[in-house]
């Protein structure tokens, strides 16, 4: 018995030694180059608060900065409802509308930015376009999806009264 004893002390004496050893002659990692990453996805959102259907159409400029260090390029852009259109402003250029897909407006785009460049995006918004039945809480969203994989959601609500 104390044969045994004396062997698994032993080698739980070496095993820790060896683990020892293994941890010391690990090379220091010396800090590398920055992974590469394409922006991050962000989601905006923005409250109109209490408007009125009969006072017309209600907008506001949502700001979308490349904050990685690749460049991305927006490729789609869509609204989910009818009521909203979308935007994209960039060096003085308008682009758009876009809107929900199926109604004509949901169409592909091509604009790039740079890392550290930024586009803006107005949204507007109709509190009429449904009518009486659009009377209450909405909750609208603007997706812009990009060539590299990430996507950008914009999302308001408003509180619709006659």
């Amino acid at each position: 018995m104390k044969k045994y004893s004396k062997l698994i002390f032993g080698g739980g004496i070496a095993a820790l030694l060896l683990l020892g050893l293994v941890l010391l002659a690990r090379p220091e990692g010396s800090p590398g180059p920055e992974p590469q990453q394409a922006a991050g996805a962000v989601v905006n959102r923005f409250d109109f608060g209490r408007i009125s259907m009969t006072q017309g159409l209600v907008s506001y400029v949502y700001e979308l900065p490349n904050d990685g260090n690749l460049p991305v390029t927006i490729s789609r852009v869509y609204t989910s409802c009818m009521c909203t259109t979308a935007y994209l402003l960039k060096d003085q250029k308008r682009l758009g509308p876009f809107g929900m897909p199926g109604h004509g407006t949901s169409r592909g785009v091509s604009l790039a930015l740079a890392p550290g460049e930024k586009v803006e995006v107005e949204v507007v918004y109709d509190p009429a376009a449904h009518g009486p039945a659009g009377l209450g809480r909405v909750e609208r969203a603007v997706k812009l999806e990009t060539a590299e994989g990430p996507s950008w959601e914009l999302s308001f609500t408003a509180e619709v009264a006659p």
